[in-house]
């Protein structure tokens, strides 16, 4: 039988005969695997030199019955024939970027992507002798006349970090296939709720699955996704880094993925109504939410995407201190750097990049902007926090 996605996350890749008859998967805490005898470890070595998929475990750095659970449950939701777990965002990420880069070779990176993964592009392959060009942001004509003879990857993400791009991913696909290029696409902001960009011909996807597919603010992961023989040698470098995820926060993430749909599902309608509250509030001067008829891809995010996510950005009228005062009045968000669980947090994201005001312009952060990521409280207590706020900061600033 051909599962819906809301059916998917709650069973695909965990099997009805678990052990010890458990209806949840259990946390395997063991960091190696016992062998019955020396002929059991010949028969693994085989196995292991065929690769042959699902085979028994080894050693923790390796593998784990919960981790591949996890795996399993996400290359499912993606449309992926493999995922792999990661310790954090990052190291899926820098674990992808070094497999597929060798020195010598360059690649095109969107330039509103993560931060960090910025500063491992600029500050680190850079060192190694593999050279990078910036894509800016919906500007796909430029893509073809920054591919060279030995670019080798181009990496984006959909949305991106903080403004909420959205790319068109089958342009982007067809460019790179027609040069032999590998495409990596960051999808953390949409989720696979919204976006499966292995469907619109994107080699592999990545998420900090800190975020949205844990969704509770309590775990640290990230995956890969794609074609068995693209993650194959991924999974051998994560081997030799050591980035792999611990069976605690394989089960956390696990536990998180069961209620990915509903979350979301009530994410994108509260981001819907924070941005177009916003977009109408005498005190925001602009409101960047691909879901808002005004927002420079709101054509290709509707063409792509099934809902436009929780996380909002606008920018307030006035300077960085009045913009201080509007997140220090909210009074249900959480003040962070992250998003994606069930609570509400907001963030003055220029401050998150460096307090130096030198430093924030090649980020392109405006400092009047605040990244507002919708939980799933009640909309109707977000608004009236968000409006109370608003109008606080001005009063605060008047008497000041």
């Amino acid at each position: 039988m051909s599962e819906r996605f809301a059916t998917k996350v709650i069973h695909a890749g965990e099997g009805r005969g678990k052990p010890y008859d458990a209806v949840t998967m259990p946390i395997v805490q063991t960091s190696t695997y016992a062998f019955a005898d020396t002929e059991a470890i010949v028969d693994f070595l085989k196995a292991k030199d065929a690769e042959v998929p699902d085979r028994r475990d080894e050693y923790g750095r390796y593998s784990n019955p919960t981790q591949s659970a996890v795996e399993r449950k996400v290359a499912s939701l993606e449309g992926g024939e493999r995922a792999l777990l990661f310790a954090t965002g990052m190291g899926a990420i820098t674990t992808l970027l070094l497999t597929n880069l060798s020195h010598g070779d360059h690649l095109v990176v969107a330039s509103s992507t993560y931060r960090q993964t910025r500063n491992l592009v600029m500050d680190h392959l850079a060192r190694w002798g593999i050279e990078a060009s910036f894509l800016p942001d919906g500007s796909l004509g430029d893509l073809e006349r920054a591919l060279r003879p030995n670019t080798k990857l181009i990496l984006c993400e959909a949305p991106t970090n903080p403004y909420l791009r959205v790319i068109d991913l089958e342009r982007v696909g067809a460019i790179a296939k027609a040069h032999g290029i590998v495409t990596a696409i960051d999808a953390t902001f949409a989720t696979p709720v919204n976006l499966r960009p292995l469907d619109h011909g994107i080699d592999l996807v990545i998420h900090s699955a800190t975020k949205y597919l844990g969704g509770h603010n309590d775990l640290l992961a990230g995956v890969v996704i794609g074609s068995a023989a693209r993650l194959s040698p991924i999974e051998t470098l994560r081997g030799v880094l050591g980035g792999v995820g611990s069976p605690h926060d394989a089960y956390l993430l696990l536990r998180g993925l069961k209620t990915l749909d509903l979350r979301v599902r009530r994410q994108n309608e509260t981001g819907q109504r924070i941005a177009e509250f916003l977009r109408d509030h005498p005190l925001v001067r602009e409101v960047h939410y691909p879901g808002l008829d005004a927002h420079p891809d709101h054509e290709t995010a509707a063409r792509l995407m099934a809902g436009f996510g929780g996380v909002v950005s606008f920018e307030v009228e006035g300077n960085r201190d009045q913009t201080s005062r509007v997140i220090d009045a909210l009074q249900i968000p959480y003040i962070g750097p992250t998003l994606g669980g069930v609570e509400s947090i907001a963030q003055q994201q220029s401050i998150f990049i460096s307090l130096d005001p030198a430093k924030r312009p090649k980020y392109g952060i405006s400092d009047s902007l605040i990244r507002y990521a919708a939980g799933i409280e009640d909309a109707d207590d977000l608004i009236a926090d968000l409006d109370q706020a608003l109008r606080a900061s001005v009063a605060k600033g008047e008497d000041e």
